[in-house]
């Protein structure tokens, strides 16, 4: 596995299918590999038919929310790259919560996505509700190891870099189809996307994203887990 999109290929979804992907513990929600795979391909679709193509710049805004989980995985699918900061005139679209969406300050060239709830401006997408009737298939856009995937601080980190990252946290950590990673650093950190969310889908375990009572084998960032992953050491 190479790209991102490795991770999510319809035999691994098909393979893994009713193993827990991602628990949502502020929300209750769950999501098992087979849902979580089809709703990042729809993700993908979605973002694909806003106009986002390889290279192309996304704005993510960096919380924990399922949306925002997804839409890193469906840019990441196309080949665009992800920021968690601004919006400048490279950024093909926004995606963020309704109440946050207007702050960012986004122009008429970046097209906006609202989730959570639905904005009041009809031209802005909702998440919710146009990514659930996407084509559940996975996008057609071919990825190489060498393209960027995310950036940070104008630093690009490519998709080979990332899986690689993921890899040694899976090794280094011992990460199985048991293992929960729970989610307690900054999504903004490309360690934090390396280590917490591809590292334990990578290795076939679950994704957890916490709140005050939740507990789980490894934490990325510091928590009351009994293993901490660094994500300055990741990547």
């Amino acid at each position: 596995m190479d790209v991102l999109g490795d991770v999510l290929a319809r035999e691994r979804r098909d393979a893994l299918g009713d193993a827990p992907a991602l628990r949502h513990d502020p929300t209750g929600r769950r999501m098992d590999y087979r849902r979580f795979a089809t709703t990042a391909w729809k993700a993908g679709n979605f973002l694909r038919n806003e106009g986002v193509r390889g290279g192309m710049g996304v704005t993510v805004a960096p919380d924990l929310a399922p949306p925002a989980i997804l839409s890193l995985w469906g840019a990441g699918l196309l080949g665009a790259i992800v920021s968690f900061d601004g919006v400048d005139e490279g950024t093909t679209a926004l995606v963020a919560p309704a109440d946050a969406l207007d702050g960012y300050g986004a122009g008429p060239g970046t097209r906006q996505v609202a989730y959570g709830e639905q904005h009041p401006d009809p031209a802005v997408a909702y998440f919710e509700r146009d990514v659930w009737s996407e084509n559940p298939t996975a996008p057609p856009d071919r990825v190489a190891p060498d393209e960027s995937l995310l950036r940070v601080d104008d630093r690009t980190h490519r998709h080979g870099d990332v899986l690689d990252a993921a890899r040694e946290v899976v090794d280094r950590y011992g990460l199985g189809g048991d293992s929960e990673v729970v989610v307690r650093a900054p999504l903004a950190d490309p360690g934090v996307v390396a280590g917490g969310l591809v590292a334990p889908l990578l290795a076939g375990g679950t994704v957890v994203v916490p709140d005050d009572e939740s507990r789980g084998d490894v934490a990325v960032g510091e928590g009351p887990e009994p293993r901490a992953v660094d994500p300055a050491e990741v990547l």
